[in-house]
């Protein structure tokens, strides 16, 4: 699973953070940022996104905002503003959730993850951190979860820029050919064609940072 992000925010530091942040998850990446509502608009028509994270104090900002999307992505409202009357109006203009900026990121993932799969995110703290919960860990696809564990080693070497056949194998104590044999699958699952790319794979998908 790939999940699209747009995010919209005035403050460009903020923008940039978070979406820096969202590309480490392996299960999504941000297509664009917006500093208006107007420029939202046109950034989706051109590029689509399945969750966008946007600012409600922003220009063109606000109720407008979440009307002119709902319809094209799940909107969730990420706002330093966050509070009953907000909540009401975003949630009325078709917004999937509002979210407080203070958000830890992976709660906020999390809370993607849910809106992506059609689930809402309740203003009720309980019933939310119980969706966040079964949220929290992101789908891979069926190719990277399929994965074996002498894989994952293997790929963890890659990333860590072990990338000769004879130091792969002295490194997991195995042969030239299991080697072979280990990339010939790896390349399969990733949709990948050379070390190089499984490396780039390896990193995105998180797989360095695993023991």
């Amino acid at each position: 699973m790939n999940i699209r992000i747009a995010v919209a925010d005035d403050h460009a530091l903020f923008a940039e953070g978070l979406a820096n942040a969202i590309n480490v998850q392996p299960d999504m990446r941000v297509v664009h940022i917006s500093c208006s509502g107007s420029e939202l608009q046109r950034n989706l028509a051109s590029q689509p996104a399945d969750v966008t994270l946007l600012d409600w104090e922003m220009p063109d900002g606000g109720t407008p905002a979440v009307l002119q999307i709902a319809s094209r992505t799940k909107a969730l409202v990420v706002t330093m503003f966050a509070g009953p009357e907000v909540d009401q109006k975003a949630i009325e203009a078709g917004a999937m959730g509002v979210l407080s900026k203070s958000i830890p990121l992976d709660q906020l993932t999390a809370a993607v993850r849910a809106a992506y799969s059609n689930h809402p995110i309740p203003d009720d703290p309980i019933a939310r951190a119980a969706l966040l919960k079964s949220f929290s860990k992101p789908e891979l696809d069926p190719g990277a979860a399929s994965l074996t564990e002498r894989e994952l080693e293997l790929l963890r070497l890659l990333a860590r820029g072990i990338t000769a056949t004879e130091d792969l194998a002295n490194e997991m104590y195995i042969s030239h050919k299991t080697v072979k044999n280990h990339l010939a699958s790896i390349f399969q699952k990733l949709s990948v064609s050379d070390r190089t790319q499984a490396a780039i794979e390896a990193i995105r998908l998180g797989i360095d940072r695993t023991s």
